[in-house]
């Protein structure tokens, strides 16, 4: 049970898919920088200088170019924020939207973050290293890299939840997952030739796959890797998200607060709330979730 703060003195706990936030923070702004990015490409499509479109400066700058052919390390990171048309961003924004949504309620924005970029950028790697391999390479722009690490994520984290394949089909997660990994590898190592950044898609995957593992603790010598991703997850919240759907709601106990000194006062609350806010409902101490729910009785 989530609790988000309204106004100075009052709160309200959130109807949508059981509690979820409907836009959490992370996934609405990447959802508006994507928007806004396609928006000012097409702005710069239109104008001109002595004739010659401005768009060719962006399109020589931001997408990502092979190596020795125009790269710039910082289009490991620009690349993920363009799309090369309208349905090749809505379908990568509504994919995000539909898989991330759940992730980041239950992860935190924090960590939810941190496994898009990873992911995005494992992926432009996998792009420029293996891709050519097996085919000619081409300036790659997408997030999609990105979404089929949140995509694995949602199917690991979520195996049994249904997907609905054309809202009418429903589907395990598990295997949607693994249906869709399959025909990646089909293309990418057939060749296949129809202008899809197939390993960008695989490495995305590949580098949520690892991450996952490290983060449920189920390779050998992850303590390394662990110090690098604790620089930007704080260590007491990392490995609280990813357990099974049963963990999760186990560990949610409520208990009645009688005692006048464990009542604390609107700041103490509003600390709470921004907790759940930046980590997640899971990221609590079960104090904390005592005084919340001592908290939601009082306002009920």
């Amino acid at each position: 049970m989530a609790y988000y703060r309204y106004s100075n003195s009052s709160y309200y706990r959130p109807s949508f898919f059981g509690g979820l936030k409907f836009f959490p923070p992370v996934i609405k702004w990447l959802l508006i920088s994507n928007v806004g990015v396609f928006l000012f490409e097409a702005l710069f499509g239109v104008l001109r200088l002595h004739g010659t479109p401005l768009s060719g400066a962006v399109l020589s700058s931001f997408p990502l170019y092979p190596l020795g052919d125009g790269f710039q390390i910082w289009q490991l990171f620009t690349y993920m924020f363009m799309h090369g048309g309208f349905m090749h961003l809505f379908l990568n924004m509504f994919a995000l939207w539909m898989f991330g949504m759940q992730l980041e309620n239950d992860w935190g924005s924090r960590k939810f973050f941190f496994y898009y970029m990873l992911c995005g950028i494992g992926a432009g790697l996998s792009n420029l290293l293996i891709g050519p391999l097996f085919g000619p390479a081409g300036p790659t722009v997408g997030a999609s890299g990105a979404i089929y690490g949140v995509l694995l994520a949602f199917g690991m984290v979520y195996p049994d939840q249904p997907i609905f394949i054309y809202f009418l089909l429903p589907i395990r997660a598990r295997y949607f997952v693994l249906i869709y990994i399959g025909i990646e590898i089909y293309a990418g190592v057939t060749g296949s030739a129809d202008g899809v950044a197939h390993f960008a898609h695989l490495g995305g995957a590949a580098v949520g796959f690892i991450y996952l593992m490290i983060d449920q603790r189920r390779i050998p010598f992850q303590g390394i890797l662990e110090k690098t991703r604790n620089r930007f997850v704080r260590s007491g919240y990392v490995n609280q998200y990813s357990k099974n759907e049963h963990a999760r709601v186990s560990d949610a106990q409520y208990f009645d607060i009688h005692d006048d000194e464990e009542r604390v006062d609107q700041a103490r609350i509003d600390e709470i709330l921004d907790k759940i806010s930046q980590n997640g409902y899971q990221s609590l101490t079960e104090q904390e979730k005592k005084i919340l729910f001592e908290a939601s009785k009082k306002l009920n």
